[in-house]
């Protein structure tokens, strides 16, 4: 508490939001960096192109199923061995996959950065894909695949993207059968094909200087194949739909509900990312918590956001409501989605969203691997270290008819809508 403050004006205005981002160039490869040595620790993250959307049909989940493996041993090192040598080491690595991109991460105190970094190189190159150690992570991806297809929720999103993206990779989701038949010799495959020394993004944060992160560079990819992961397939747009059901014998209904979003480096990005987060990104602040939760009391959350996926914008919302409500539900979202795009925000509205995105964009870099992990986001979308300081700016430079402008693509086409579980009146 600041001694005689009694509102948000008395406070000492806030310090400019900046981060120190050095680029590094090394064999091709680009890297962002933001060296800090407060503290010994280095994180560390980096990513290809690719993901699920390289499994053939009939085999979805096996990019995934290989990046589970890589941790399972590699080289010399059984499962527990390399789970050891993590661990005595103190060193985190992991490796992730989504609909277009293979992500690795790694996070070490200084001195263990060379471990950490012969692991992850071995993880890589070597990995031993056991076939004791295979069917116990197979056996596992299929309980949680089945888990996911048996409730509301998961039918409803994969009912989505399926609806939303059909004949394009973004629209298949894994299964307990595809799982089942992914053949061991494929792993190996889409980890050749994925796993290259070429088409990387990395990014780095911590104790760590330009000329180290250079060397740890080399060291860490330099034994990958040469050659970058295939092209993406085009992300179509988002199709219409109008509602769907599916049914669920369930107390409950979740909805699965989105739109087409203006492209990354459309001029109407931000100004869409306020006015979402007005209607439905704000917590119980939003215009959608607010109505449907707060007055009306028809569910317990409802929210929507913008993600990229194959460099196209999506938005996608998700909520829940008892099935007796959810014809209530569904008019109160397309109400609300249609007043923000006939009348757009206010100008209360507009400022409080402003502030709270202008806010808490340094929470989102305040550690190492935050740090590392929103760079590689950023490189991801193809921003740059300008776009990312200009940001505030950008934002606090926003007007009440910017907003309503960039809102008004709400009201371009009808939201596309999944309901899962037993609706009464759909």
């Amino acid at each position: 508490m600041i001694p005689n403050a009694t509102s948000l004006a008395d406070l000492p205005p806030r310090a400019p939001f900046a981060l120190p981002i050095t680029i590094i160039e090394e064999g091709g490869i680009t890297a962002w960096l933001v060296e800090d040595h407060s503290v010994p620790v280095v994180s560390l993250n980096w990513s290809w192109r690719g993901g699920s959307a390289f499994d053939p049909i009939g085999h979805e989940g096996m990019m995934a199923l290989a990046a589970a493996m890589l941790s399972e041993g590699a080289g010399d090192l059984n499962n527990l061995a390399f789970a050891d040598a993590a661990r005595d080491a103190g060193v985190a690595i992991n490796f992730s996959v989504g609909r277009d991109s293979t992500s690795g991460s790694l996070r070490a105190l200084s001195d263990a950065l060379p471990e950490a970094i012969r692991l992850a190189r071995l993880a890589m190159t070597e990995p031993r894909l056991d076939a004791r150690d295979l069917d116990r992570v197979r056996a596992r991806a299929i309980v949680g695949a089945r888990q996911a297809t048996e409730t509301p929720r998961g039918m409803a999103s994969r009912a989505f993207w399926a609806a939303g993206f059909p004949g394009h990779p973004a629209g298949r989701s894994s299964s307990p059968e595809s799982f089942a038949a992914i053949p061991a010799a494929g792993l190996t495959a889409a980890i050749a094909r994925q796993f290259r020394g070429e088409g990387l993004l990395i990014a780095a944060a911590g104790a760590i200087t330009a000329a180290e992160l250079r060397a740890a560079i080399n060291a860490l990819f330099g034994g990958l194949p040469r050659g970058a992961p295939p092209s993406l397939p085009e992300l179509p747009a988002l199709a219409q739909f109008g509602r769907q059901v599916v049914e669920k014998p369930a107390p409950q209904s979740a909805v699965q509900f989105g739109q087409n979003a203006p492209l990354p480096h459309d001029p109407r990005w931000e100004p869409t990312q306020v006015a979402l987060r007005i209607l439905g990104g704000g917590g119980f602040s939003s215009r959608l918590m607010k109505l449907i939760r707060e007055e009306r009391g028809l569910t317990y959350g409802i929210g929507a956001g913008m993600d990229v996926l194959f460099g196209r914008g999506v938005i996608v919302g998700q909520a829940s409501t008892d099935n007796r409500n959810a014809a209530d539900m569904l008019a109160l979202l397309e109400r609300s989605w249609r007043a923000m795009a006939n009348d757009g925000p206010t100008q209360d509205e507009l400022s409080e969203a402003v502030d709270f995105l202008n806010g808490s964009l340094p929470l989102q870099f305040s550690d190492s691997r935050r740090i590392a992990a929103g760079l590689l986001s950023l490189m991801q979308n193809n921003r740059t270290p300008a776009w990312l300081a200009a940001r505030p700016a950008r934002l606090s430079a926003l007007t009440r008819e910017d907003v309503a402008r960039a809102a008004q693509g709400f009201g371009e086409t009808p939201l596309s809508i999944i309901v899962a579980g037993q609706p009464i009146g759909l």
